[in-house]
C-alpha cells in the first residue's frame, strides 16, 4: 500500500425505518456526523451477522436476520477517521421499535429522506451513497 492510499475500514450497516418510511441515523459519542447504525465485523462474523448485532449493542433492536436485503457495498471517506475509507455492506430491514441509544450512540435522528433536503451532517457514505440510493 503507498503512503497516498487511505486506511480502509470495512463495515457493516442498517437502514431502518420507522412506521412513516424515515430513516433513523446516530451519531457516536464524540463525533459530529450522523450515520446508520452499524460497525466492523468481528473476526469470523458475516457482514449480516455484524449488522445484526451492532443493532443489538448500539440500539436494544434484535433484528431478524432472514430479513436483511443487500441494499448495496459503498466506498466514501470516514466520517470520524481522518485519512480513511470506510466500506459499508448496508442492508435494509422492515421497521421496527427502536427505544433510547445505548453503546457508543449518543443521539439518534429520524430522516424524511423523501421530502426533506439533507442535513450537513451526515457521514459522506450515507449522503453520497446510501441515500441516493434509497432514493432511486
Amino acid at each position: 500500500m503507498s503512503n497516498e492510499e487511505n486506511v480502509l475500514i470495512r463495515v457493516s450497516a442498517v437502514v431502518l425505518r420507522d412506521s412513516a418510511g424515515a430513516v433513523l441515523t446516530v451519531r457516536k459519542t464524540e463525533t459530529s456526523r450522523f450515520m446508520l447504525p452499524g460497525g466492523k465485523p468481528e473476526v469470523g462474523e458475516s457482514t449480516e451477522q455484524a449488522a445484526v448485532r451492532e443493532c443489538v449493542e448500539e440500539l436494544g433492536v434484535v433484528l431478524d436476520p432472514t430479513a436483511l436485503r443487500l441494499l448495496g457495498t459503498f466506498r466514501a471517506a470516514a466520517a470520524n477517521e481522518v485519512g480513511a475509507d470506510v466500506e459499508a455492506t448496508v442492508f435494509e430491514h422492515p421497521d421496527v421499535l427502536v427505544g433510547d441509544p445505548a453503546a457508543e450512540i449518543a443521539e439518534l435522528r429520524w430522516m424524511d429522506i423523501a421530502t426533506e433536503s439533507l442535513p450537513h451532517d451526515l457521514a459522506p457514505l450515507l449522503a453520497t451513497h446510501v441515500v441516493p440510493a434509497l432514493r432511486g
